[in-house]
């Protein structure tokens, strides 16, 4: 994606398409610059974790992601190159938190962590949030309406609507 004013819309058919998904969102967060910010919004199981774990890779991550539901945050460290031993990635998860403070206290302590390590900030249920924070990616995982796979929409920092403007359902499957 070029601008901020499209919405990408791609058909994901299964977790290797989510992590695929993930690894080619790396470049363009890591193009944002120190402590960018991707918020992941979808029911449960669909394919959040996947997806982290495919920007995960692309930051050179090594050790398995798994979803942070119970430890609330992870922190992980590249293990390549001269970044070894670097935090890459924070990856948040605001399930079991209730709407509001408790979410939005976390959500502040690990967005400082991360901004001052210079790692990407990945945030699942962003929606118990009080706000909505400025200057992040989102991505919309949902199931796909005929059953197959997943929809995953994605929002570029800084897009604004035009009026009327409707989402775009999902595109067709790309050709194999």
């Amino acid at each position: 994606m070029e601008s901020a004013d499209v919405i990408e819309v791609c058909h994901l058919a299964d977790p290797a398409a989510t992590d695929a998904l993930g690894r080619r969102l790396a470049s363009q967060l890591l193009a944002a610059g120190d402590g960018a910010l991707l918020l992941l919004r979808g029911e449960l199981g669909a394919g959040k974790t996947s997806l982290v774990q495919g920007l995960a890779a692309a930051l050179g991550i090594a050790e398995p992601v798994t979803s942070p539901t119970f430890a609330l945050a992870q922190h992980y460290d590249t293990d390549t190159g001269s970044d070894a031993g670097t935090t890459a990635l924070v990856h948040l998860d605001l399930y079991r938190l209730e709407p509001g403070a408790a979410a939005d206290e976390l959500f502040a302590q690990e967005e400082e962590d991360a901004r001052g390590l210079g790692a990407v900030l990945a945030v699942e249920w962003p929606e118990r949030l009080s706000f909505q924070p400025e200057g992040a990616w989102e991505v919309a995982l949902s199931h796909a309406e005929d059953g197959e796979g997943r929809v995953a929409r994605i929002t570029p920092p800084g897009f604004t609507p035009p009026p009327g403007f409707t989402p775009p359902r999902s595109l067709p499957p790309a050709p194999r």
